[in-house]
């Protein structure tokens, strides 16, 4: 008798055991998807830090400008100079449609990150609770 109830309760031990292992490794798998989630994470820290991205966006702007700032000295030969207008004509028409394309599309752009900002904004305050009438 002594032996049978030594041996249920073995039993009873290691099935606790697998079951609290079972816990653990579910624990640890759904630690594993929410710290590999990454879009998630940015969605989430934007919500949470909006002004933080902005001025960051901003930054990287003004540096992405700021760089190119210094001139380059062009040298042209007298024999190819034709063949240099005519590259310079033809990169100056393109860098004037593209100026007046931006020019066209950009309250396209500033309206859609109006309403991105609003709408981050406005799901991101509670609910307002409404006063017994």
């Amino acid at each position: 008798m002594a032996e049978k109830s030594r041996g249920n309760r073995a039993i009873d031990e290691l099935i606790a055991e697998i079951a609290d292992s079972r816990d653990r490794v579910g624990r640890n798998l759904r630690g594993l998807h929410y710290e590999l989630d990454i879009p998630a994470k940015l969605r989430r820290s934007f919500r949470e830090q909006t002004v933080s991205w902005i001025t960051a966006a901003a930054a990287v702007g003004a540096l992405i400008i700021l760089l190119p700032l210094r001139r380059k000295k062009i040298y042209v030969d007298k024999k190819s100079g034709t063949k240099a207008g005519n590259k310079l004509l033809e990169t100056g028409f393109l860098l004037g449609a593209l100026k007046i394309a931006a020019g066209l599309a950009r309250p396209v752009i500033v309206e859609f990150v109006k309403n991105r900002l609003f709408d981050v904004a406005g799901r991101a305050s509670p609910p307002r609770k409404r006063e017994p009438v």
